[in-house]
């Protein structure tokens, strides 16, 4: 309980006077109540003071805008981690640009991007949406993101603030780090985005962290939010919290808490957070403070009269061919034998088949928040068929990959009450009493279709269509509490009554349990499920359920071996494998690191009679690729976006070469990981950062272990020679290295020089290598080039606990000049 206010916050000052003057004209009240959003995505506005409604919205690799509807387009960039293995701030700053412009087109002020969370377990479930493992490539890459997209005077919501790395119970978990562990690691992304890009607004995130000096939610971490970041870093811009995190009124407006989101209900609006300002339990210099950060960021956005947004810098003419070439460049070369990539005269191919379950349907983007709704995609087969214009492309599905049972097809459903298409609806009262009834069509029910206030549950009705014969699967997911009955059988209920918060923020509407039964094909079969309507005032009224449906199929068995008899007759067998959006999800972490289904068997059955076949990889985390030694030629492709397929055919076909670099560390073995999980422990609920700074490459190295591919492996499609390296101290403690870089191969290449630092015996701990500094250089074969690489003097400082601060210590450090963590070309010395 808190006995005695804080200290008023620190003045700040890119608070000018025209702000302060403009807060003086609004009442307390009108203040307090500009601290809560207005909706989902606008903040309110206050015209007296020339204030617009600013809007905020979803999108790390594009806009989704402020509802999610099929004629609410996008663009859809390759998810982040793919911007990050270009190791190419110049890209990553026109993908911001893109990015920001995109957002101009739907009318949104504020990006909630980018992600520079630190991917600590590859089974995140949104380890695709951030950057890397690294600390220092989270941070560089992420910032010329931010400065791409705050080029063109849109703002960024740089998030999650902070150690909220996994989605396990994400919004309850303790996160226990240690301080040199959340200053070396953890922060390093936010604080350079904070102090060197200057991100306009900040999320803070759901979990709790325990630092050593204080144990709160993000929302209300006074030593975090205001003593580090405000006071510390001289933070100017909003602190805004995760949507629906903050649970209480006094302690997140005191922690350095600015935003609650979203609106209009939560704990500091309908006169709550003006209440405790009257009661004495805030100060109004704290609500002045918050309300100045807004209109701060509104000069900033153009939402303020008098204030126009930073001049646009345009830095991308054509947005959907810079797409479809970043996507092509972040492409990962894993094995490259006999020099068979690209492929040497497209003109000559005749055949191709394309196999496996991403070759169907290639998985561009991942699910949660980071969904955007593009235009269009390219599949696999018309990408193939564009690069390879004397070929004939077929597309073979070779087994299956999907971890829940598939949707239904709407043309199947039909009202048993009215005859007419779709799901009859009837919304039941505690006591069974139907208070209305309606028809519902899509059977991936997510709806927010205002029903009766005295709704308890809501009971689904359709005939399913199954006149093939032979077994069909009939079946219902749904969330809470539930009765489904298949035929009239009961085939399971639950009493589990859960909360729309437990929902929605769990993202458990989307990966569900399915309940169902098998039944002879040949006429209709019923469903009905009963299930729980979800109320509260964060996420409005909802229902979730799925009326799910697997008609007749071929064995799995059956499918490889037809996939391998294709593969045989083929001049060029393409094999596309990869995850879901079953598997990588805000919302849920993997329990393994699996190819799902039976993709590895139809590999390892196709490269026993086609050696030669291409290996595609379409995932965003790492997976374990057991037959990757044994393959000629395997690519990693990640969620390419919007160009779907046309990123790793114009790779084959010899358009763009492959230039991307692993930013993670890729496994051979799940048993091997450094960090394989991240389940919250105990009653706290916590998750012990206990590998403190050695995350990812480092806690490989530590260990001893090695992994099938290492941080930074990237074979491109040339060869590379490095010589004359040359270390020199910077006038600011720092380090320059330059590297003569020649290209001995035979076709232009883009290399990316990668320099790591090993340290002198220290009492404090230190990491056995980590990442100092990179460049990237292209080159015309045969050809050399001087690559210069500037070491910030941070590289070499750690953090003491002992004082509390950021020293160097003295002695000799070993530079490493290479092509990854593990190949290194080139070592010097350096003192400091």
């Amino acid at each position: 309980m808190i006995t005695t206010l804080p200290s008023a916050p620190r003045p700040n000052p890119s608070f000018s006077e025209d702000l302060r003057a403009r807060l003086a004209k609004l009442t307390l009240e009108e203040k307090c109540e500009l601290l809560t959003g207005k909706t989902h995505w606008r903040l309110y506005a206050r015209p007296q003071i020339g204030l617009r409604e600013v809007v905020v919205s979803d999108g790390p690799t594009g806009i989704r805008g402020e509802e999610v509807i099929e004629d609410e387009h996008s663009i859809s960039l390759p998810n982040p981690t793919a911007i990050a293995a270009t190791w190419d701030r110049d890209l990553a700053v026109k993908a911001g640009s893109v990015h920001a412009e995109e957002a101009k087109r739907h009318g949104v002020d504020v990006i909630l991007a980018p992600v520079v969370n630190i991917q600590r377990t590859p089974v995140g479930g949104r380890h695709f949406e951030a950057q890397s493992e690294d600390p220092l490539l989270s941070a560089e890459i992420g910032c010329a993101i931010i400065d791409g997209i705050q080029g063109e005077g849109i703002g960024v919501c740089v998030k999650h603030f902070i150690a909220n790395d996994s989605e396990t119970l994400r919004t309850e978990y303790l996160s226990r780090v240690s301080e040199q562990g959340l200053r070396e690691v953890y922060m390093a992304p936010f604080e350079k985005a904070c102090t060197s890009s200057g991100a306009w607004s900040i999320m803070a995130s759901y979990n709790r962290l325990d630092d050593g000096v204080e144990s709160a939610p993000a929302v209300a971490h006074h030593h975090l939010l205001t003593e580090i970041l405000k006071d510390e870093w001289g933070y100017d811009g909003l602190v805004v919290s995760d949507w629906t995190a903050t649970k209480t009124t006094v302690e997140p407006a005191l922690g350095g808490l600015d935003l609650v989101m979203p609106g209009p209900a939560g704990p500091w609006s309908s006169g709550q957070l003006l209440k405790a300002v009257q009661d004495g339990l805030v100060s109004e210099e704290h609500i002045d403070d918050k309300v100045l950060r807004i209109l701060l960021l509104a000069s900033r956005v153009g939402a303020l009269d008098g204030y126009e947004p930073a001049t646009p810098a345009h830095a991308v003419a054509d947005a959907d061919d810079f797409i479809r070439t970043l996507a092509a460049r972040a492409v990962v070369v894993l094995a490259n034998k006999n020099d068979a990539l690209p492929v040497p005269v497209p003109e000559t191919i005749g055949s191709i088949a394309l196999i496996g379950p991403n070759a169907v349907n290639t998985f561009v983007q991942g699910g949660g928040s980071a969904l955007v709704n593009p235009e269009r995609t390219y599949t696999a087969k018309e990408a193939f068929s564009l690069a390879f214009p004397n070929a004939t492309v077929e597309v073979i599905e070779g087994t299956r990959a999907r971890v829940n049972p598939p949707t239904a097809h709407a043309d199947r459903l039909t009202n048993p009450v009215t005859d007419e298409p779709g799901i009859h609806v009837e919304a039941l009262a505690d006591d069974g009493t139907v208070l209305m009834e309606t028809t519902w069509q899509d059977p991936d029910i997510f709806s927010k279709e205002p029903l009766p206030h005295e709704t308890a549950t809501v009971r689904l009705t359709t005939d399913i269509a199954i006149p093939e014969p032979g077994e069909h699967w009939v079946g219902a997911a749904m969330p809470g509490a539930h009765i489904v009955r298949v035929n009239d059988d009961l085939v399971s209920a639950s009493d589990e009554k859960l909360t729309s918060d437990q929902v929605y923020l769990r993202s458990q509407h989307r990966n569900v349990p399915s309940y169902g039964k098998a039944v002879a094909g040949g006429g209709t079969a019923r469903l009905q499920a009963e299930v729980q309507y979800y109320t509260g005032d964060n996420w409005s009224h909802f229902v979730r359920a799925v009326i799910q449906h697997i008609p007749p199929e071929p064995t799995s068995s059956e499918l490889i071996k037809a996939a391998v008899e294709r593969a045989k007759a083929v001049d060029l067998p393409v094999v596309i494998v990869g995850t879901n959006a079953d598997v990588e999800s805000e919302g849920w972490d993997r329990s393994n690191l699996d190819l799902p289904g039976e993709q590895d068997l139809l590999v390892e059955q196709i490269l026993a009679v086609r050696p030669d076949a291409v290996i595609i990889v379409n995932a965003g985390a790492p997976v374990i690729l057991p037959w990757l030694d044994r393959a000629n030629t395997v690519l990693w492709t990640w969620f390419p976006g919007q160009e779907g397929g046309r990123p790793v055919a114009d790779v084959l076909s010899g358009r763009t070469e492959p230039s991307g670099r692993l930013p993670w560390t890729l496994p051979g073995s799940y048993a091997d990981v450094p960090v394989p999980d991240a389940i919250p422990v105990g009653e706290d609920l916590v998750v012990d950062y206990a590998d403190g700074i050695d995350v990812g490459y480092r806690g490989w190295r530590r260990l001893g272990r090695t992994p099938a591919r290492p941080f930074g492996f990237g074979l491109g499609w040339t060869t590379w020679e490095y010589a004359d390296a040359d270390v020199r101290q910077a006038p600011d403690g720092g380090a320059t290295v330059a590297v003569t870089i020649s290209n001995t191969g035979t076709r232009s290449g883009n290399e990316v020089v990668q320099v790591y630092l090993e340290a002198p015996p220290s009492d404090t701990p230190r990491p056995l290598r980590w990442l100092a500094g990179f460049a990237n250089v292209e080159v015309a074969p045969g050809s050399h080039a001087r690559a210069e690489i500037t070491i910030a003097r941070r590289a070499f400082e750690v953090w003491d606990e002992a004082t509390h601060a950021w020293i160097v210590p003295s002695g000799t450090y070993r530079v490493l000049i290479g092509r990854n963590v593990e190949d290194i070309r080139l070592t010097a010395t350096i003192d400091q």
